[in-house]
């Protein structure tokens, strides 16, 4: 079973336990519990300021930017390991996060990258 579109990882267990449940109310023999694992995280965010997209794309490792294929820069970080698409308009997404304390961590990891890297318009 996948689940999509929760807002969290709390929402996304309450939301299978409960599909669960009906599906054994219905007749459906269940015979274990079910065992949640959380595979993929995605957050949008907005890192109030514009992004200097060419030169962040100099600047940060493991980052690909090509405009005439895609708008923004695809930005690939080990720890944690997720995936970044950073916009000019300073908004992003993250996915491939595990938990939402990886989310944040990464999230806090490339605004202080592009700060640091005066990469930032504000």
């Amino acid at each position: 079973m996948v689940c999509t579109g929760a807002k969290s990882e709390k929402q996304a267990e309450e939301a299978i336990r409960t599909t669960v449940h009906r599906l054994k109310r219905g007749g459906v023999k269940i015979i274990n519990e079910a065992t949640v694992k959380i595979e993929n995280i995605v957050a949008s965010v907005n890192l109030g300021g514009q992004v200097h997209l060419e030169e962040s794309a100099r600047l940060l490792p493991r980052s690909i930017y090509e405009p005439e294929q895609f708008p923004g820069i695809i930005l690939r970080i080990t720890k944690p390991k997720v995936v970044f698409l950073i916009f000019a308009s300073g908004k992003l997404v993250c996915t491939g996060a595990k938990n939402e304390a990886d989310i944040h961590k990464a999230v806090q990891h490339i605004h202080n990258e592009l700060e640091n890297k005066d990469l930032m318009i504000y």
